[in-house]
């Protein structure tokens, strides 16, 4: 399905959150921003395996984009987040990430009046922690990369794609990589073992990173379940998987062959299936103004 942006946004409340987005002063030590680790311009991350918080903290799993994430059936790896309003707040409490409360926060913004009026106009009851909240998530709703060549070619423009790209896009369907990437987002709206054909954590130590939705639920059904991950733009967000193992987007597509569909993929069947992903990208919001 094509991708398509959110007509419904507020402007004066996008432009509040891109503001807020960029805004260090929600983090403890005033280093560390949202963008930081989930920049539009990068592809909605920061291209690192793990992202560096307050104090150079390091965490322990692949920072998702936030472009498109307005679509996803819940936020972060395992779910833990049924919206964008809730997720917004976890970085600011996360000791490794922003490290702050939201006491600190508003402390900190309400110094500064000119953001105070325009929360003011932006929201009936101004600066409170839930329009930070909304505001940031109002912004990453504005994220949406919609019009790319493939969501052209969906409506109608063939011609856009070349022979190797659509017959990756064959290879993508025929093979099974559409059982779990699927829909506007070719992903994000479901939940999946990695490792279905394959432990693929075996010999390793595991993580409690890697346990996935496990660590939501406790039920044993979601040892190393995750939420399946868009492909929108993923040509731009390497490197790949919760752990951010793979480097290149040719060496997720093998990974995935062989753990999630059981087959090795040929040369042939991974430069044609990468070809058909790199259609996936598409133009990220102009910012918007106050």
């Amino acid at each position: 399905m094509p991708l398509q942006a959110f007509d419904d946004l507020i402007p004066g409340q996008v432009a509040l959150g891109e503001q807020l987005f960029s805004d260090t002063r929600l983090s403890d030590n005033l280093t560390v921003a949202c963008i930081s680790c989930h920049d539009p311009a990068k592809g909605g991350v920061d291209g690192l395996q793990f992202s560096a918080g307050i104090g150079g903290a390091v965490g322990g799993i692949n920072a998702p984009s936030v472009l498109n994430a307005a679509y996803n059936l819940a936020q972060f790896w395992d779910g833990r987040a049924s919206s964008l309003e809730i997720q917004a707040a976890g970085p600011i409490h996360n000791p490794l990430e922003m490290g702050s409360n939201w006491g600190q926060v508003l402390s900190r913004l309400r110094e500064d009046k000119g953001l105070v009026e325009r929360f003011s106009r932006a929201y009936p009851d101004g600066l409170t922690a839930d329009n930070v909240a909304h505001a940031i998530a109002t912004y990453e709703r504005f994220l949406v990369t919609a019009n790319g060549r493939f969501d052209r070619y969906l409506k109608g423009e063939k011609q856009l794609l070349t022979p190797i790209e659509i017959d990756g896009y064959r290879r993508f369907r025929e093979y099974g990589c559409a059982s779990c990437h699927q829909g506007m987002l070719l992903g994000g709206n479901m939940y999946q073992k990695f490792g279905v054909m394959g432990d693929y954590f075996a010999g390793r130590s595991v993580t409690k990173e890697d346990l996935g939705r496990y660590n939501v639920t406790q039920r044993e059904e979601d040892r190393h379940v995750f939420k399946v991950p868009s492909l929108r733009n993923v040509e731009l967000t390497a490197p790949y998987f919760h752990d951010g193992s793979a480097p290149t987007l040719e060496s997720a597509v093998s990974v995935m062959g062989r753990y999630q569909l059981g087959r090795d993929l040929s040369t042939q069947d991974i430069q044609a299936i990468v070809a058909f992903l790199k259609t996936l990208s598409g133009p990220v919001p102009q910012a918007v103004q106050p």
